[in-house]
């Protein structure tokens, strides 16, 4: 059983949600990025996703953007990310770890996808790749060990989706609205969405874009997703030198109905 399935049944059982927390790697350097890491999930943290800095992240907001050109200027490269990934790995042995990044990166790189797998990496969304395009791309990473993420919205065609829900394996990424990533416009949760990957026989939906407060949390999952992924909240809250671990403690604990609190509470 691959770490996302382990996790979505031990959450399923408890009667929780997953929460996903996002950071750019390598941001704003090298050490405190890996104190980031560890931080979200002591705090919480059901899986971790990881941005590796691009020049041109066409589909992340200004705060993630100024992320990836921080991280870029401290000399961040691909090869620190894969030893950041590893590291995290190697102290959190069960944590699902998804990369999200762009086809210029994974092109550039041979045997990107055999790195991702052997740093540890769980799975990968290619942001900027789109269905119809996705083929060759999830043929080379089922080959390295690496579940693909795909991207749907409430507009995407059922044909497409179908598509989606074929090649995606870790989760389906749900975006909440159309746009980049970012805190600037509240989502929309749209349960018909869920209703049609699930038709499909898509993995475990999961909202991203805007999620930013317990409030988000609690409609996405009463949408009937299996879970949320919050990055530039937590970007920001790191970059201002925020309080990190209360900000995913407090958006994890509205993961929890009353079977999931309880349970929680007895461990």
């Amino acid at each position: 059983m691959s770490r996302y399935a382990a996790m979505f049944e031990r959450l399923g059982a408890r009667g929780e949600g997953a929460f996903g927390a996002f950071l750019m790697l390598g941001d704003p350097d090298i050490e405190t990025s890996a104190r980031l890491l560890d931080a979200v999930v002591e705090a919480g943290a059901d899986m971790v996703e990881v941005g590796i800095p691009f020049s041109d992240p066409i589909a992340d907001g200004p705060v993630i953007q100024a992320a990836a050109r921080r991280a870029l200027a401290a000399g961040v490269r691909v090869a620190h990310c894969f030893d950041l990934i590893a590291a995290l790995r190697e102290r959190h042995s069960d944590v699902p770890i998804g990369i999200l990044t762009y086809a210029n990166l994974v092109v550039a790189r041979a045997g990107f996808m055999r790195d991702a797998a052997e740093a540890g990496a769980d799975s990968l969304l290619i942001a900027d790749v789109p269905a119809r395009e996705a083929e060759p791309y999830v043929r080379e990473m089922e080959q390295a060990g690496i579940e693909p993420v795909l991207i749907a919205a409430a507009n995407t065609p059922d044909a497409t989706l179908e598509r989606i829900a074929s090649l995606s394996k870790a989760y389906t990424y749900c975006v909440s609205r159309s746009g980049i990533t970012g805190t600037h416009a509240a989502g929309r949760f749209d349960r018909r969405l869920i209703e049609r990957l699930r038709q499909f026989g898509a993995p475990p939906a999961v909202f991203g874009f805007g999620i930013s407060t317990p409030e988000h949390v609690r409609a996405a999952l009463e949408s009937g997703a299996a879970g949320v992924i919050c990055g530039s909240a937590i970007v920001d809250c790191a970059s201002r030198g925020g309080d990190v671990v209360n900000l995913v403690d407090l958006l994890k604990t509205a993961t929890f109905n009353d079977k999931g609190r309880n349970d929680s509470r007895a461990e």
